[in-house]
C-alpha cells in the first residue's frame, strides 16, 4: 500500500485499458443501420459529375445512381435521400420540373425502386428550390418574398408525384409553415396512406450550406433567413417540433448536424418518434479538405463527428460517407 492509502480508490482508467475493453464498455455504437446517404442526380448528363468543393461526391447520372443504391444496400445503409438536378432550360418561377410525372427526381425515384426495390429507405428531397429559377424554396409573390401558402400547394403536387413514383419517405426541407400537415392530407387523399413523412423541423440558415449550392446547381438569388431558422435561436426548434408533429410528422430531423448538437439534444429528449440529423455538406467538406492537407487523420475524424451526432441523440444520420462508413464498421464487427 502506497503513502496514499488506496488513493485514488476509483480509477477509471480500468476501463480503458485494451481495446477489447473499450469495445465491451462503449456506451455508443455507430452500426451502418443507422446512415442515410444524400445522393444528387442530374438531368441529361452522360458521365458523373464531379463536385469541387465535396471530394468523392458526384452529380450522377441515372446509371450511377443505381449503382450507388445497390452499393449502399451491400454495406448495409439504410436510406437513399434523393435530390434532383433539372437542367437550367428546364427551371421556371414555378418549379415545375417539380412536380412533373418524368422531372429528373421522379424518374431518379423509379430507378431506385426499380433497382433495389424494398431493400432500401426510398427517401426525396420534398422542395421547390432546385426547381426554380431563382432559387428559392417556394413560390414568390409580386414582391419577390416566398409565399408561403401558395408555396404549400405546390408541395401537396409534389408529394403526390413523388409517392405515385414510389417513394417510402418524402422529406419537406423547404422550411415554410404547415407543410407537414399539407402533405399528409395530399398524401393521404390520394391513397398513399403508407408514405411516411421525414420532417425537416429545425433547419436553420446556415453558411455551411455553401458545397450544396454547387451540387444542386442552384441559381439562388438573395438568402432563405425569412423561412429558414436563426442560428441564434434555440426555443424556436422545439415550437417548430410542436408543430410538426401536431401535423403527422413520423419522423423530425435538425440540420445541419455538428453546429446544433444542443438543438438535436433537446428534440431527442422531447420526442417519442425517430430522430435523424444531416451532417451537411459544409461539414463534409472542411473534414475532406483538413484530411487532405494531413491536419487530421481522415477516418477517425469522420467517426468521431458521426458518433457525436448519434451520443446528442440522432437515432439515424444523412452523411454523405454512408457508404463508405458503413463500409468500415462491418469490416471491425
Amino acid at each position: 500500500m502506497s503513502a496514499y492509502g488506496s488513493f485514488p480508490g476509483s480509477r477509471p482508467r480500468r476501463l480503458r485499458t485494451t481495446p477489447a475493453m473499450r469495445r465491451m464498455v462503449a456506451e455508443y455504437r455507430l452500426h451502418p443501420s443507422d446512415l442515410i446517404l444524400p445522393a444528387f442526380v442530374r438531368e441529361g448528363i452522360s458521365e458523373p459529375l464531379a463536385i469541387s468543393a465535396m471530394p468523392g461526391v458526384v452529380q450522377h447520372t441515372r446509371d450511377t445512381l443505381r449503382k450507388a443504391a445497390v452499393e449502399a444496400v451491400e454495406a448495409g445503409v439504410s436510406g437513399i435521400m434523393l435530390f434532383g438536378v433539372p437542367a437550367d432550360e428546364n427551371k421556371d418561377a414555378l418549379g415545375t420540373a417539380g412536380t412533373e410525372p418524368d422531372g429528373i427526381l421522379q424518374v431518379a425515384i423509379r430507378d431506385v425502386k426499380a433497382e433495389v426495390g424494398d431493400e432500401l429507405v426510398i427517401m426525396s428531397d420534398l422542395c421547390l428550390d432546385e426547381y426554380t429559377d431563382h432559387g428559392h424554396c417556394g413560390v414568390l409573390d409580386e414582391h419577390g418574398r416566398v409565399d408561403n401558402d401558395a408555396t404549400l400547394e405546390r408541395y401537396a403536387e409534389m408529394a403526390q408525384v413523388q409517392a405515385d413514383a414510389g417513394v417510402h419517405v418524402v422529406g419537406p426541407s423547404g422550411m415554410m409553415d404547415g407543410q407537414v400537415g399539407v402533405i399528409r392530407d395530399a398524401l393521404d387523399e390520394t391513397g398513399h396512406e403508407d408514405v411516411s413523412i421525414l420532417a425537416y423541423t429545425a433547419k436553420y440558415s446556415s453558411a455551411f450550406y455553401g458545397p450544396f449550392r454547387e451540387a444542386v446547381a442552384s441559381s439562388l438569388q438573395g438568402d432563405r433567413k425569412t423561412y429558414q431558422q436563426d442560428p441564434a435561436n434555440a426555443r424556436e426548434s422545439l415550437r417548430e417540433l410542436a408543430l410538426d408533429l401536431e401535423e403527422g410528422a413520423d419522423m423530425v430531423m435538425v440540420k445541419p448536424a455538428g453546429p446544433y448538437l444542443d438543438i438535436l439534444y433537446r428534440v431527442a429528449q422531447a420526442v417519442d418518434v425517430p430522430v435523424a440529423a444531416y451532417q451537411i455538406s459544409g461539414e463534409f467538406a472542411m473534414i475532406e479538405a483538413a484530411a487532405e492537407k494531413g491536419w487530421i487523420e481522415r477516418e477517425r475524424a469522420i467517426l468521431e463527428t458521426l458518433l457525436g451526432i448519434k451520443r446528442a441523440g440522432a437515432d439515424t444520420i444523412l452523411t454523405y460517407w454512408a457508404t463508405e462508413v458503413a463500409g468500415w464498421l462491418r469490416e471491425t464487427r
